[in-house]
């Protein structure tokens, strides 16, 4: 049982850890130790309490009620130790690394210019920035793989995840300049049930949206052309091998140049949004916060 034996600050560091990635392989990589090591450290801290903080089964951990009020208690405690050391210890200057997943259209519209703008004011601080679909991004951000994710909507997140809209836009339908003559007069989206469509994958949130808008106006989506990353959106349209959606905001210069041309339509497609998501329970950084509020 407990007799007093002094919990020290490591067993509260090393229980943040497991708390974080909710794994023991994973803490035990974070802190630079053993797995052994990290299990006999959370044994301590069980006996020194006097209640069972983890729950065992080969899915991995999970909390028992008290180990999850624990790791909130931790967790908040840690990083504000965390947060004064590094500004204690710095001149003022953050440090540290941002893990990021990112949708390619969110990078585009978004987030290559906020990068630049981040790192030009923050030198020290390091990105790893990893890119999926917005699915795969919610889910390596509930694994505990990416600190925060920028991604495209419509999203759907657990209770958990705080998801700040960063800046709107639509969705244009173009063509390439063998299909100019659409663009010539404005007419509703089924008279054009027939041309060959281009459209991104079917495990993207986009293709479910445009399926779904499809379906509203008595439509079914078959694409003649499924492109993986949304950069070969506009090269395919470009050459003619299908019309399709494309962000406004990247459709822009091209339609200036007229190396693409807007097919007017009756029916709108709902605006969407770049979103920053996060885990509110995980809690933040400095460095995150930082870079949060800055994309904020």
């Amino acid at each position: 049982g407990s007799n007093d034996m002094d919990i020290n600050y490591e067993y509260y560091k090393v229980y943040y850890y497991v708390g974080k990635y909710r794994n023991i392989t994973k803490a035990a990589q974070a802190l630079g130790g053993s797995q052994p090591n990290v299990t006999r450290v959370i044994k301590l801290l069980e006996d020194a309490l006097g209640c069972q903080l983890l729950l065992r089964s080969n899915k991995g951990i999970t909390f028992t009620e008290k180990g999850e009020l624990l790791y909130e208690r931790v967790s908040a405690a840690f990083l504000q130790l965390q947060t004064a050391e590094e500004e204690i210890g710095s001149s003022s200057q953050t440090e540290g690394t941002i893990v990021l997943g990112t949708t390619e259209t969110a990078l585009h519209l978004f987030l290559f210019q906020k990068l630049k703008e981040f790192k030009r004011k923050n030198p020290k601080v390091r990105f790893k920035i990893y890119n999926y679909s917005t699915k795969a991004a919610l889910e390596e951000l509930t694994k505990g793989a990416v600190e925060i994710s920028v991604v495209t909507s419509p999203v759907s997140t657990g209770r958990n995840f705080a998801c700040k809209e960063l800046l709107t836009f639509r969705e244009k339908l173009v063509c390439g300049g063998n299909f100019r003559k659409l663009a010539l007069e404005k007419r509703h989206l089924k008279e054009l049930s027939g041309c060959p469509w281009v459209c991104l994958g079917k495990n993207t949130v986009t293709y479910d949206m445009i399926c779904d808008f499809f379906l509203e106006n008595g439509m079914m989506l078959k694409p003649d052309i499924e492109v993986a990353t949304s950069d070969l959106m506009i090269p395919m349209i470009q050459n003619n091998l299908g019309i399709g959606y494309v962000p406004a905001p990247l459709a822009e210069p091209e339609l200036e140049a007229e190396t693409i041309f807007e097919i007017p339509v009756y029916e709108q497609m709902p605006p969407r949004a770049v979103c920053a998501v996060y885990d509110l329970k995980r809690g933040q950084n400095r460095c995150e916060k930082k870079f949060l509020d800055f994309l904020k």
